[in-house]
């Protein structure tokens, strides 16, 4: 198989949004059937485009590269005939060779993750800062809201209305940031969605009279319950792009270490916006324990 079809399955993969290993064949000692330099495409669900071994080491290979696609590190193994037992030999990882018919083969698996989407509820200054920044940390992001005029989103790879929320694939990061403009349903659009992790942009006080109400109204206690509200860290933000900075720094921190706040942060106390639903002054924006 060309290399030319192997990287053609990779941007095709990549398109879709699907993780995927790219796997090379280091060093072969006879009998292999791989050879020194053959590449392949591995994806999680155990398919090859390429070639690097035949039925004695695919499954260890494909083993590996559903480890590498969780954690997202590469990795350096040996499939070997001599190798009693897996263990890890510095940085190599050493797994028994099947086959009686021995041969050794080192390979590298080097794991390409599908890029993280956030997705945005709501439509507000906040909303749209969130879009804009997304994309230069490495987020596919999705705008969700009512009658949403997709020019004030030119970040964004779509704007839906909420009518078309169901077409986000699960696993997504999800902020709401509807600033007193349908939080209620946005919030519950949020709940629907399946996502990696859910945060609000409100002040504590607001968050649990809304948590409440969802909960009143048959919205899973636990699901409602993992919204993240405050959203973000305490930067002393003010301006939107400040609290969409904030807001996306708390994210990839869930992304990259789970749930647990890092050392130190705190989430940031965002104040709501003014009652009338207007345009608020950047003051309005400031992150603070005092406000909300």
């Amino acid at each position: 198989m060309t290399i030319d079809r192997i990287l053609e399955r990779a941007r095709s993969l990549q398109a879709q949004g699907l993780p995927f290993a790219f796997v090379t064949v280091l060093h072969a000692q006879a009998p292999t059937s791989a050879k020194p330099g053959d590449k392949a495409i591995v994806e999680n669900d155990g398919t090859i485009t390429g070639w690097v071994g035949g039925g004695c080491a695919q499954p260890t290979v494909i083993a590996t590269v559903k480890e590498a696609l969780r954690d997202g590190r590469p990795r350096h193994i040996r499939i070997a005939p001599d190798s009693n037992e897996d263990r890890k030999l510095g940085d190599i990882f050493e797994y028994a060779m099947p086959c009686f018919s021995g041969g050794t083969l080192e390979l590298f698996v080097d794991p390409v993750l599908a890029q993280a989407r956030l997705v945005v509820l709501g439509v507000s200054p906040v909303a749209q800062a969130l879009a804009r920044v997304a994309p230069t940390v490495g987020f596919r992001c999705t705008v969700i809201g009512r009658r949403a005029d997709p020019s004030l989103f030119p970040g964004a790879e779509s704007v839906v209305d909420e009518t078309d929320a169901s077409g986000v694939a699960p696993g997504a990061y999800v902020v709401v940031a509807t600033q007193g403009k349908r939080d209620i349903e946005c919030l519950r659009i949020a709940l629907s969605l399946n996502a990696a992790h859910v945060a609000f942009v409100a002040s504590a006080k607001k968050a649990a009279v809304l948590k409440a109400s969802l909960k009143q109204t048959g919205s899973p206690a636990e699901a409602v319950d993992a919204i993240e509200a405050p959203a973000g860290l305490s930067i002393g933000a003010v301006t939107p792009e400040e609290i969409a900075l904030s807001v996306l720094a708390r994210v990839v921190g869930v992304r990259r270490r789970g749930r647990e706040p890092a050392a130190g942060a705190q989430p940031a106390t965002l104040c709501d916006p003014t009652p009338s639903g207007e345009s608020a002054p950047a003051a309005v924006f400031e992150s603070s324990e005092s406000l909300g």
